[in-house]
């Protein structure tokens, strides 16, 4: 039988990864090329066209052998494979599966960027063989994507899966970036978790390793390092992170059911020592019949995006 094929896209605000896989899920080959945003982005979806015709051409691959191209963008994504706005490539309203059909007259699935991670997750890393999985996505924000019985929910208006904007304080004053107050963004992401650092270190003067940086060079790496020291404050500020996300993730597994939640992201890079305090909150408050949940971290790093976006295409081919 003859091999068939597909392509992944990741489309982020500097660079669109790519992979050229082969339907059973081997990677034939990745690579990148520069989110060109200039005019609105215009030239985005032209761009990654042309990259996918050079590397056919490339590999000797013909057309008839291609299911079809799968593109994780990095906003709200509806049905129609339609975005109305994003913050980072220029774009308003677009039709990114058109567009990229008629570029390439190839069959193509459009998804959001975190459920598209979060289905590369479930089909080639951390939650491979599982049908029903939260993917959380602790980096600059909080990002994420719920798949049940397989696939992932997207919403009326392709916004399921948004975790980092679950509220999970109803007395915060500080504005989330979404222009709400006490999303779960402000206190479990890379910048909330330096944000809570320094409202700790502003609380009294207990010793602490984090004070040898300034307070605007506190990061979340320099809470986990301090907290791999043994620092006794850094660890008051990791077990507040991990009642904010154990908590968060309770009341998301009450209407999901996972069978496991994956971490990933940057914040991530700290390792397994993350993940007693997030299991601990979240056994705190987790409904009885979800307390055999478990939680891992992610695998495939930069690459979840486009095998998710390449198992879009198989999915569709299959349905």
């Amino acid at each position: 039988m003859d091999k068939r094929y597909c392509f992944g896209v990741d489309v982020g605000g500097t660079t669109v990864k790519i992979g050229l896989f082969q339907t059973d899920g081997t990677i034939a080959d990745k690579w990148e090329i520069k989110t060109d945003t200039a005019n609105h982005g215009s030239a985005v979806l032209p761009d990654i066209a042309r990259s996918l015709a050079e590397k056919l051409k490339e590999h000797g691959i013909e057309k008839e052998m291609v299911e079809g191209i799968g593109i994780g963008v990095p906003a709200p994504v509806n049905a129609e494979g339609i975005v109305k706005n994003t913050a980072n490539l220029g774009w308003g309203y677009k039709e990114v599966k058109r567009e990229m059909e008629e570029l390439m007259n190839l069959p193509t699935e459009v998804g959001n960027d975190a459920n598209v991670a979060a289905l590369g997750e479930m089909w080639l890393g951390a939650g491979k063989g599982q049908q029903d999985l939260v993917m959380v996505t602790l980096g600059t924000g909080v990002g994420g994507g719920v798949i049940v019985n397989g696939r992932p929910i997207v919403g009326s208006g392709g916004a399921g899966g948004e975790i980092g904007h679950l509220c999970v304080n109803y007395e915060e004053k500080d504005t989330c970036g979404c222009g709400k107050t006490g999303c779960l963004e402000q206190y479990a992401s890379a910048t909330g978790i330096a944000r809570l650092a320094r409202i700790r270190l502003v609380k009294n003067d207990d010793p602490s390793a984090l004070r040898r940086c300034e307070m605007e060079k506190i990061t979340a790496k320099t809470v986990f390092d301090a907290l791999k020291e043994g620092d006794k404050v850094a660890e008051e500020i990791v077990e507040e992170f991990g009642s904010y996300l154990g908590h968060a993730m309770a009341n998301l597994a009450a209407v999901t059911d996972p069978t496991v939640i994956v971490i990933g992201g940057g914040v991530s890079k700290a390792g397994e020592i993350i993940l007693g305090y997030i299991e601990k909150y979240y056994q705190e408050k987790a409904f009885f019949a979800n307390r055999q949940t478990k939680f891992i971290l992610a695998e495939l790093g930069n690459d979840a995006g486009i095998c998710g976006s390449a198992k879009l295409v198989i999915d569709k081919v299959k349905r």
